[in-house]
């Protein structure tokens, strides 16, 4: 095991947080949590998805997201694709920086997510990476379902593996892993991590954690220090996947801040304005949000 220095921090919460709110949020203040996001430090965002407005009504005003972006040197704004059709859409609006494309790890998923075969997600997937970069932008690729799926259960490392190394040849700038539905354990991630992080070299790894199972820390931290250096979390913990039952909400940000930053891993991430931003979130989606971290007195506490 090796604690690293730093990591770096990718804020999901606009749109993974959201997407499976039925409380529909409103473009002025999704606009709001992205501009909160970077004062609490946020130098990469999730900012939307490029979808079928039908099937995630959350995501319905991506382009007017777009169009409301503050313009910034300093920060990648992201936007989440699963076809060619969603990733010309995100390029047209000029405010995306970096695609997100979508494989899955089990057939049975993939086509409840997207309408297709494992092996086609990530030929899809290869697609995408190969226009952003064709177009100037840059690409990463998530493999879904990399730790267990809701309808076929355990999946192979074997086959993530392999799934890694073939996405990696399409030039993207890192592969994650996503537990989509929170059944990883630390182990599990440890060895998964340490196995990608091999076969991607010199890419670098990212992680997505859900924490339907209360694992979700332990997991970040296993990944960590197994060799990821990049990590996803949604303020407040919002999160789930409307396309995989049982799935709950992401690692909250602030609850992985104070962990990291705790342990000796920079951020870059401001705490308090962490937890500022999620008791505002909570008061916008007019519920307590999962994440504890704003729920418990601050430590160590002010002279």
């Amino acid at each position: 095991m090796s604690i690293p220095d730093r990591i770096e921090f990718v804020e999901v919460g606009p749109r993974d947080g959201l997407q499976n709110e039925k409380l529909l949020v409103s473009t002025q203040h999704k606009l709001a949590l992205i501009n909160r996001a970077i004062d609490a430090g946020a130098r990469r965002i999730e900012v939307t998805s490029f979808v079928n407005p039908t099937r995630v009504p959350q995501m319905a005003d991506a382009e007017s997201v777009c169009a409301g972006l503050p313009v910034r040197d300093d920060t990648t704004f992201i936007g989440l694709v699963m076809n060619l059709r969603g990733a010309e859409r995100a390029l047209a609006t000029g405010r995306i920086d970096q695609l997100g494309a979508v494989s899955v790890a089990t057939d049975r998923f993939a086509m409840a997510n997207q309408g297709q075969t494992s092996d086609e997600s990530v030929a899809a997937a290869k697609a995408i990476i190969a226009l952003a970069n064709a177009e100037g932008r840059t690409a990463q690729c998530t493999i879904a379902a990399s730790f267990g799926c809701p309808f076929e259960g355990e999946v192979a490392q074997d086959r993530v593996v392999e799934m890694a190394a073939s996405l990696a040849e399409a030039g993207p700038v890192e592969i994650a892993l996503a537990d989509t539905i929170g059944v990883g354990n630390p182990a599990h991630v440890a060895q998964l991590v340490a196995r990608v992080s091999a076969a991607i070299a010199p890419l670098p790894v990212r992680v997505h954690f859900h924490n339907t199972r209360n694992t979700g820390l332990a997991n970040v931290w296993a990944a960590v220090t197994a060799g990821a250096s990049i990590v996803d979390a949604s303020v407040g913990g919002l999160g789930g996947c409307p396309f995989a039952p049982g799935a709950a909400g992401n690692v909250p940000s602030e609850d992985v801040v104070y962990m990291l930053e705790r342990a000796g891993v920079d951020t870059g991430m401001d705490l308090d304005r962490l937890i500022g931003t999620s008791r505002w979130l909570s008061e916008i989606m007019q519920r307590k949000l999962p994440g504890m971290v704003a729920q418990s007195p601050a430590f160590p506490a002010a002279a």
